[in-house]
């Protein structure tokens, strides 16, 4: 667990128009602190202090140079570690950007608050003052007011602002920052809260929509009850201490980049983002470059687990560079789910967009084991004739076996649910979502050329289920009477096993082509808890990828095909003879076929190259590698 490092701001600026007693609280505020007390009015040249006693406003162009000087004295003072307080009007938030610049959110705002007439008694009773009511009237209209200050109201004496300011200012800033409370950003900040970290959460306003959400989720949890809650981007960047850890729960893609150009400004060199969602890979490596840029880290990260997962540990993928990962692992690891032997489901997994091509391919591994349920789902209905309820029983077996695993546990839940007398999943509509990553999964292997084929056929099954509107025609299930459980599980057994190996292999020719330098082992690891694909299978996976071979050269895995492999063509004959569809299983089936028999085919697709193209061809009697062409 990350320990607190809570900081204590060291530069106050007491801010306001004249008259409203900056000078004042601030010297009273340095005393009562042990601070050195600045009054900014000293810093401005002898033309700037001309102008105020003739009664003649400021321009901006006057200011730009005094509040330079100032810039450069904060500036200084963090250098050398020695705090201050600031007596300055910086009335427009332009002035306050340029005395924050490069100060690494160690500045207190405090604005003190009056009306016009009470600062103009203020000013008519101190003798020798000299703003005219002209010129503080012109301080009113010029005044922006911060949303990002400690803000005191005036009318109270002196003391009592003190007491004010250094009871809210004596609160430790926030260590970490989360961003996005939709489902997964609200568990992840309830687990970080539980793990001792203090939080400082955001969440866009929208008025009539989306109002005050942060506070409001803060209000109805206990753990949360050191956390601070934000609307105001600037407000919530300044609450959380430098170096800033920012942990971004939002959607992927636009509205991803339209949020960082957003939060950028407000953010210093330094400080690091996590991206939490389910980025691209290629886009999270554009990001990294932009960000480098500002002198910002990134670190893109894959989280699986779901609601529950992210609320009590999930599995996280996290990639970047190493030295920006080492400022956000102990938060990472704190709230991360906890292997067998008790080690975080968490670990660098590698350079660039590394992690969210990981987190692509675990989902595209997840999209087939998915879908390999439900094809046993269909033989176990179907053919056998099972309930709902009876399935749930055979699965429930499994589910004690080598075969355990978090998917199908869920499954047995769900063909439990009952609705009335009957059950659920009988009126829930036959057509499946996706949200995207099994397609990149898809893609990604066609650009590397791997034959992640039971991820495409699980994809494509869903896009099947999505555009299918009737029957071509109707006949009823035929020509199969039962199917045996034990060869049905052997089949499923055997299916399982190559939609993992193809996951695998996927990672291990990207981490290949890209020079990631990934480690299949701790991969593994870190997907036997917390996340959805966590299994049985997994941690035997995560033990045998140590030995750093494919996963098809294991004597054991081949042992285990080799026993399954008949059932495995018995029920994809028996399903395909009944004209149910089971793509995962015959794309498993072709896939175990192609690796197995050594019948050639592809030779006569090259040929065929070779005749219409000239795309040339290698032969088998040739060591040599020379390609031939033939005028055919």
């Amino acid at each position: 667990m990350p320990q607190n490092t809570w900081v204590q701001t060291s530069i106050y600026i007491i801010m306001g128009v004249s008259g409203s007693g900056k000078t004042t609280v601030g010297q009273l505020l340095a005393q009562h602190l042990s601070l050195k007390f600045l009054d900014a009015d000293d810093f401005h040249p002898s033309e700037n202090v001309k102008k105020m006693h003739t009664g003649i406003p400021l321009t901006d162009q006057d200011r730009s140079g005094w509040l330079r000087a100032l810039n450069i004295k904060i500036a200084a003072q963090i250098k050398a570690n020695k705090g201050c307080v600031i007596a300055c009007s910086a009335l427009k938030s332009a002035y306050r950007d340029l005395l924050s610049a490069n100060t690494q959110g160690q500045i207190t705002w405090v604005y003190l608050k009056g009306d016009f007439d009470t600062i103009s008694k203020r000013i008519q009773s101190r003798k020798g003052h000299f703003m005219p009511l002209s010129l503080l009237m012109s301080q009113f209209d010029l005044l922006e007011e911060p949303t990002d200050a400690i803000t005191i109201n005036i009318e109270q004496d002196p003391d009592g602002i003190i007491r004010e300011i250094t009871n809210k200012t004596m609160m430790p800033t926030s260590e970490f920052g989360l961003v996005g409370l939709g489902v997964m950003g609200k568990s992840l900040s309830r687990n970080l809260a539980q793990k001792g970290v203090r939080l400082s959460l955001f969440n866009r306003h929208e008025t009539g929509t989306e109002e005050k959400v942060a506070e409001t989720f803060i209000s109805e949890f206990e753990e949360l009850s050191q956390a601070q809650g934000f609307d105001d981007l600037r407000a919530f960047v300044c609450s959380i201490a430098a170096p800033r850890k920012v942990f971004l729960m939002i959607q992927a893609g636009k509205p991803t980049d339209d949020f960082l150009q957003k939060i950028i400004p407000f953010l210093s060199g330094g400080d690091v983002i996590i991206d939490g969602g389910n980025s691209h890979y290629t886009d999270t490596k554009r990001r990294m470059d932009t960000l480098a840029a500002h002198q910002i880290g990134f670190i893109g990260t894959g989280v699986s687990g779901g609601e529950a997962g992210a609320l009590n540990g999930p599995s996280i993928m996290p990639s970047g560079n190493p030295n920006d990962y080492a400022l956000v692992k102990p938060f990472l690891e704190a709230i991360a789910a906890k292997d067998v032997s008790g080690k975080p489901c968490c670990a660098y997994m590698g350079p660039d967009g590394s992690g969210h091509f990981i987190k692509m391919v675990h989902n595209g591994i997840e999209y087939a084991e998915m879908q390999l349920i439900a094809e046993v789902y269909a033989c176990l209905r179907y053919i056998n004739g099972h309930t709902p309820d009876q399935i749930a029983n055979i699965l429930e077996e499994w589910s004690q076996t080598e075969l355990s695993s978090y998917l199908l546990s869920i499954t047995v839940d769900i063909l439990r649910k009952k609705e009335g007398d009957n059950s659920l999943i009988d009126y829930i509509l036959d057509k499946a979502g996706n949200k995207g990553t099994g397609n990149w999964a898809t893609v990604a292997a066609a650009e590397l050329g791997m034959p992640a084929t039971m991820i495409g056929a699980a994809l494509f099954a869903r896009y099947t289920s999505s555009v299918r509107t009737q029957n071509l025609y109707s006949r009823s299930i035929k020509g199969v009477d039962y199917i045996t459980l034990n060869s049905i599980k052997n089949a499923y057994s055997a299916a399982r096993l190559l939609n993992h190996y193809q996951g695998f292999e996927l990672i291990r020719a990207a981490s290949s082509e890209f020079k990631w330098g990934v480690k299949l082992p701790e991969i593994a690891r870190i997907w036997t808890n917390g996340c959805i694909i966590r299994s049985a299978l997994m941690e035997e996976l995560a033990t045998i990828l140590q030995k750093d071979v494919h996963l098809l050269s294991e004597k054991s895995i081949q042992d285990r095909l080799h026993h399954t492999y008949q059932d495995l063509v018995n029920v994809g004959m028996d399903m395909a003879k009944a004209g149910i569809s089971i793509p995962c299983h015959l794309a498993a089936l072709d896939f175990l076929n192609a690796h197995t028999h050594y019948l050639p085919t592809a030779h006569i697709i090259q040929a065929q190259r070779d005749y219409f193209g000239a795309h040339t061809y290698q032969r088998n009697d040739d060591d040599s590698g020379t390609f031939h062409h033939t005028i055919w």
